[in-house]
């Protein structure tokens, strides 16, 4: 039996690094490039258009934003507005969506770039840079709004960006170990400070104003603005794998499920209580996992799961975005479970009937 491969959903003329889902649009928006080496990658932002067509959940390009000599390695999303992280800076960007008033310029040149859907093995479209495509009478079009540099080591990275649960503000870490928070749309800084020694890996802002942060000095911290309210060290909480390198690359949570994504490309999907696991393909992307993203159950998401309890984007370096979905588990429906429960009372009632004469 041949080893279980999931569909792929999209490819992009470059590595992909970052993935967010826009439910309320139905858009899928995958991020990266090549960066400032002159190797001909380019660097982009893919606004996808997610749709049921025949039943199956497909993807067509929708617009393609172009980033210069600059990959964009992590994504955060807040209604319209995107934080891209692109080296050691957070570009934000605006993006919105309307029916197509008449065709644009490109199309009145005879050009036929009309941002077709990306089937596998067909070759990518290219756009010049500020040239929207759209389809079927959408547009959508892209605004750079503020940037500003957030990382400031020798070799300075931005590795994550998130909103806070308003969306009045944005934390970001990098390479040099700083927490560093701004004020959005302004990007004015409001708090800056050490969180670890060394990289930050992953951070969480929450409703409570609590942020917790995970490192590559193997620390996980919660704070209160900076001041330290607790921490776990992997090697002090946890067992030690010295010689072992963690495999998990990417991780993303819809409340019910957990997904992962791995470092040898592997993908997986939990029930995020139990931790048990429902799906599960082997090598799906045959190298890294840079991120993983559910579809959201809110906005279109229910329309396009169709009879899929939930569904995971993956993307990788190897500039593929793939689907994987997970079927609905079968269950008894509520009217069958309430007629097996009057039976067993009934049946109950005459076993006592049988036994005790006198019960009834």
């Amino acid at each position: 039996m041949g080893r279980r491969r999931a569909p792929e959903l999209y490819r992009a003329p470059f590595p992909l690094y970052a993935l967010q889902v826009d439910p309320s649009a139905g858009l899928l928006i995958a991020a990266g490039g090549g960066g400032a080496a002159k190797t001909g990658i380019k660097n982009g932002v893919h606004f996808l258009q997610l749709e049921q067509i025949n039943g199956r959940l497909s993807a067509s390009l929708l617009h393609s934003h172009d980033t210069e000599t600059r990959a964009t390695m992590n994504l955060a999303l807040a209604g319209n507005i995107l934080a891209a992280g692109q080296d050691a800076h957070c570009q934000l960007l605006r993006f919105q969506t309307h029916q197509q008033k008449g065709k644009n310029k490109t199309e009145k040149a005879g050009c036929k770039e009309q941002g077709p859907r990306q089937r596998k093995g067909a070759a990518p479209v290219e756009k010049k840079s500020g040239a929207e495509t759209h389809q079927e009478g959408v547009e959508l079009s892209v605004e750079n709004l503020q940037a500003v540099q957030t990382d400031f080591s020798p070799d300075p990275l931005q590795k994550v960006v998130c909103f806070n649960h308003d969306n009045t503000l944005l934390a970001t870490g990098g390479t040099d170990g700083y927490v560093r928070i701004w004020k959005v749309p302004s990007l004015e800084k409001v708090l800056e400070f050490r969180a670890h020694e060394g990289e930050i890996e992953d951070l969480a802002l929450g409703p409570d104003g609590k942020l917790v942060t995970v490192g590559w000095d193997l620390k996980a911290s919660v704070w209160q603005k900076d001041q330290l309210v607790t921490q776990l060290h992997w090697q002090e909480n946890g067992p030690t794998f010295s010689n072992t390198p963690y495999r998990y690359q990417a991780c993303s949570e819809s409340g019910t499920f957990l997904g992962l994504g791995t470092v040898t490309g592997s993908v997986a999907i939990y029930i995020a209580f139990s931790l048990q696991r429902l799906y599960y393909v082997r090598e799906a992307h045959g190298i890294v996992v840079t991120d993983v993203a559910f579809l959201p159950e809110k906005g279109r998401g229910p329309e396009l799961l169709g009879f899929h309890e939930t569904a995971l984007f993956s993307v990788a370096v190897d500039s593929r975005c793939q689907l994987h979905l997970l079927p609905s588990r079968r269950s008894a429906p509520v009217w069958l479970l309430l007629l097996l429960c009057v039976g067993l009372i009934v049946v109950t009632i005459l076993l006592l009937q049988s036994v005790f004469p006198g019960f009834l």
